[in-house]
């Protein structure tokens, strides 16, 4: 794979790289680049997990070296349990990664790397230069019930800052929910004399409700769907799901088959009865999609089809899991 190849596959589902200039010189200078993922370790893995999953699978076939932090941590700062549940989480998630094809990779429990003098010295430095309402600002899109906001939670962004430094990382993919504690890190690196990394954003499903309910989310059960669902339940919920005929805009039914179906599978097949038109294949989503905009694909045939590729992506999951 050349530099350009990779890149392609380093750009696929993200809606943006930044400093993507310095990650293309670091690729054409055969650097190893190493990259990392938190995760916040409370509810059951679900699609939206997924996505950066794939996107982690897809580094790694770059030659990315790959970290997936369990943030167990953080997960305590934003009240997402306590000790006990989180711990037990993270047994499970760390099952959960291995089994959908991270088996490769390095995971790291954040309580172990953090629990430092150093690096509380640098989350120190962090809070000196920071102000309480940038702090705020950085968790308007990952904090739980921030509003009424704890210490706590100001607190998580500069872990998040400091953990780069002690991951020992280029770079790091999130959503883009995580953009805004990006964007702190990269005016923050300097105090704590750490490199500026490269921020890789991938795009998000929506809820399974409707545009109203945001992304996909563990903290709105009806919105998701987890890899622990059976064939059943993803049938279920997929068949629910807000899917307009001809609209591509928050469809979290496209969205699913393009962020986690296509990155695994060659080609994606629609079965459907001939006097609706027969089977149908599709070999990229920029067909699928531009078919189904165009309403020659009724959104009931989509969510079958997605079902079915689902069911089997889950289910492969969960036999290592």
């Amino acid at each position: 794979m050349n530099v350009d190849e990779k890149f392609e596959l380093i750009k696929r589902n993200t809606d943006e790289i930044i400093g993507e200039k310095e990650l293309k010189e670091m690729l054409k200078k055969g650097k190893k680049i190493s990259v990392y993922c938190g995760y916040e370790t409370s509810g059951d893995i679900h699609l939206g997990h997924l996505v950066s999953m794939t996107k982690l699978l897809d580094l790694q076939k770059a030659g990315f070296k790959v970290k997936v932090l369990f943030a167990d941590w953080h997960t305590y700062l934003n009240q997402k349990g306590d000790w006990d549940f989180i711990n037990k989480q993270l047994e499970k998630w760390k099952k959960g990664f291995m089994a959908s094809g991270l088996k490769n990779v390095e995971f790291v429990k954040g309580s172990e790397m953090e629990r430092n003098v150093d690096y509380i010295d640098d989350v120190f430095k962090l809070a000196v230069k920071n102000t309480l309402s940038r702090g705020l600002r950085s968790m308007q899109t990952v904090g739980r019930d921030i509003e009424n906001a704890k210490i706590s939670q100001v607190i998580y962004p500069l872990m998040q800052i400091a953990d780069f430094k002690y991951l020992k990382v280029d770079g790091a993919l999130g959503g883009l929910e995580q953009r805004k504690i990006h964007m702190l890190a990269l005016e923050s690196m300097k105090y704590i004399d750490y490199k500026k990394p490269f921020l890789i954003h991938h795009e998000l499903i929506p809820s399974l409700k409707g545009p109203e309910q945001g992304k996909m989310s563990s903290s709105v059960k009806e919105s998701m769907i987890s890899i622990k669902d059976s064939e059943k339940e993803i049938k279920s919920k997929l068949s629910k799901a807000y899917c307009l005929e001809g609209s591509v805009k928050d469809n979290p039914v496209l969205s699913i088959i393009k962020l986690i179906i296509f990155p695994r599978y060659d080609k994606f097949e629609i079965s459907r009865p001939e006097k609706f038109g027969g089977d149908v294949s599709f070999e990229n989503y920029g067909e699928l999609e531009k078919d189904f905009s165009s309403k020659k694909i009724h959104p009931l045939d989509l969510k079958n089809s997605c079902a079915k590729y689902l069911s089997e992506i889950c289910g492969e999951i969960r036999k290592g899991f």
